[in-house]
């Protein structure tokens, strides 16, 4: 450990006086001297000798200006740095505790106290002054960059610098990475020779091996801040690694790993064995993980594709349902995704959420707010607490939001078919933020809108001739993924819904090349194991298979589950008769896929199909699953038919 003495530090020029001392200064220019003293006047040079352990003693100057961007000094030094504190007769009096040195730091809140308590200070070891470095980086560095410029041109700071960067070689593992870290946090010109110092030597170290695991993370943090993903050391780092013991390391070191394995995988670099075993030992850490490590690790499996990780995955996203109230926004969407991307779904954390979204709503961030949506949207999370919360937001916040987050915000209501409370207020907003930013919204995004609107009843007739009209068509064609089958689906369905339940509309009707002949079921598809249940109690009911048929196609774009066509005095008639049929009944038979999540509450898509069909003549009869799983045997769910579809008949044949 290299220490820094501070006692024999004399300020000399023309204007101060020579008894007038400082902690620490830079000099303007250094010119290296061997083995020969230079005299103390010489106002322009700095002077610098350094005690090692065999206290034998040279000086040196350097011809090359510090590239900080701050004013030159011109100066006399003279500077002890003691390679062991054990063999400096004074070091009782000037020595002082490292952890009562942290302990004091840490409680200082500004620059200014810092230096203060620095200069109050005489000799102190690299890792220390590091440590002051790292601290004066937390308190003058927030989002925006530097609060306070001007602390560069602070002659403490400045001769801190100047020790870092002439005794490179001098300095700890731990002194040159934290002193690194903080110079890059504080915006310090990667192109100047002190960085250039520090980076020469923290590389030269890496090549012979004499990093631990915890410098190869320290080191790999500082590279990827200053030069990014493509920096060439990552891969040295990465291999070294491999040779290093993984299960002691820190949650610290285990994250900082998959912050670079996750860069480097990006580039190409395939590193599978380590990960797989840094995914077992990550696994027996989860508890003593933070909600930042817990985020960071979760984002790193899903960029790394680790969909084999379940175990790892699983306990991860368990763990973060204790952690949602903590999570920064960014944390939390990192979560979310990783539910989406390994495909987790858990009540406690959905839970968590309910707790936590409410109380939260109007200082989250749109795009937290739109993830969460997006969430229970794509996981079929009917949550009322957080709908009712998000309408809530949107009337607040709506005119703050880009085009895609107000789509995000309100396209989850239809989907799962929900309204809210506040729906008068709610589509009420909408109606006014489309009117003023109608043409600021992407051809897809609108049209996916405007399509969620129809399904929970709520008619955007305003905005449907823009929908209809060859322009939008065109711009809808243009842009990805074009006029595909899913937005030609929405199109006809908008057509469909003005059609059948806004006969006041008289704007533009959809032309026939951009109808679908039928809307698609993949996504709402019968449950196998459901219908064919329903079919065998249907057979039992009216003996014949000829009196019913299923899935049949309508001339109105929907698929009906089954078709049961009775004439006038009621009588089932042969399914391919086409006189005489009176009344047709359609039985939905729904399956847990055409609901929500946890709910009896179906699905928008389902809901708009039956209230259509209804519309069309069709008598509607649902079958949901929830109603028949636990019907035991053929006879029961035959007699359960029977009440469902003819119930004037039902007391009757009992």
């Amino acid at each position: 450990m290299a220490l820094i003495s501070r006692k024999s530090f004399q300020l000399y020029s023309s204007s101060t006086p020579a008894s007038r001392s400082t902690l620490m200064t830079l000099s303007k220019r250094l010119n290296f001297i061997s083995g020969q003293q230079k005299p103390q006047k010489c106002s322009s040079v700095a002077m610098r000798m350094l005690c090692l352990k065999d206290k034998s003693q040279y000086m040196f100057c350097r011809e090359k200006h510090l590239q900080l961007q701050m004013q030159p000094l011109s100066v006399n030094e003279t500077v002890h740095l003691r390679g062991d504190i054990r063999n400096c007769t004074e070091s009782n009096n000037v020595w002082m505790d490292e952890q009562l040195f942290f302990k004091k730091l840490n409680n200082l809140c500004t620059s200014k106290e810092i230096f203060y308590f620095l200069s109050s200070l005489e000799v102190m070891s690299d890792t220390m002054a590091s440590g002051a470095l790292q601290r004066i980086s937390e308190v003058e560095v927030d989002d925006n960059g530097l609060k306070n410029p001007g602390l560069l041109e602070n002659e403490v700071f400045r001769a801190l610098c100047f020790q870092f960067e002439f005794e490179s070689s001098k300095l700890s593992n731990t002194g040159l990475l934290n002193a690194l870290q903080a110079l890059i946090k504080l915006r310090i010109d990667p192109q100047s020779t002190l960085m250039a110092s520090l980076l020469s030597e923290s590389e030269e170290r890496l090549g012979k091996g004499q990093l631990t695991a915890e410098n190869l993370c320290a080191l790999g943090e500082s590279l990827l801040e200053l030069e990014g993903p493509s920096c060439a050391m990552l891969e040295q780092i990465v291999n070294h690694m491999q040779e290093k013991d993984i299960e002691r390391w820190s949650p610290e070191e285990i994250v900082m790993v998959y912050k670079i394995l996750q860069v480097t995988v990006r580039e190409g670099k395939q590193c599978q064995n380590l990960l797989s075993r840094l995914n077992s030992v990550t696994l027996r850490t989860v508890s003593q993980l933070s909600p930042n490590f817990a985020s960071v690790i979760l984002n790193s499996l899903v960029v790394l594709s680790q969909t084999q990780a379940v175990p790892l995955v699983t306990a991860l996203c368990k763990h973060s349902a204790k952690h949602v109230p903590y999570f920064t926004d960014h944390e939390l969407v990192n979560v979310l995704e990783a539910f989406l991307y390994f495909g987790q779904n858990m009540q406690v954390f959905t839970e968590a959420l309910e707790r936590h979204i409410p109380k939260s709503i109007l200082t989250m961030h749109p795009q937290t707010v739109s993830k969460v949506m997006q969430y229970c949207c794509r996981k079929k999370i009917l949550s009322k607490p957080i709908f009712d919360a998000v309408a809530e937001g949107f009337i607040s916040n709506a005119d703050r939001l880009t085009t895609d987050q107000i789509a995000a915000y309100i396209t989850p209501f239809g989907t799962l078919n929900y309204l809210p409370p506040s729906a008068s207020s709610l589509f009420r907003k909408l109606e006014t933020v489309l009117h003023t930013r109608l043409r600021h919204f992407q051809p897809h995004t609108l049209l996916h809108l405007l399509h969620s609107c129809v399904l929970i009843q709520r008619y955007p007739i305003n905005f449907l001739p823009k929908a209809f009209s060859p322009y939008f068509l065109q711009k809808l064609q243009a842009q990805p993924p074009g006029l595909n089958r899913a937005a030609m689906s929405q199109l006809t369905q908008l057509f469909l819904t003005v059609t059948l339940e806004c006969p006041f509309y008289e704007g533009p009707k959809l032309l026939s090349r951009y109808q679908v002949k039928a809307f698609p079921t993949l996504h709402s598809s019968p449950d196998v194991h459901l219908f064919k249940r329903v079919k065998t109690g249907l057979l039992y009911l009216l003996k014949k298979r000829i009196y019913f048929a299923s899935e049949v196609s309508t001339p109105y774009f929907y698929v009906v589950d089954i078709e049961i066509k009775l004439d006038e005095e009621g009588f089932v008639l042969p399914v391919a008769q086409l006189e005489e049929v009176h009344r047709r009944i359609a039985l939905c038979v729904d399956g847990q896929n055409r609901f929500c999540a946890h709910s009896h509450n179906l699905l928008g898509e389902e809901a708009i199909k039956q209230r259509h069909l209804q519309l069309l003549g069709y008598e509607v009869v649902q079958i949901p699953f929830f109603e028949i799983e636990n019907l035991q045997n053929t006879r029961k769910v035959a007699d359960y038919l029977h009440k469902k579809i003819f119930p004037c008949t039902y007391g009757l044949s009992n």
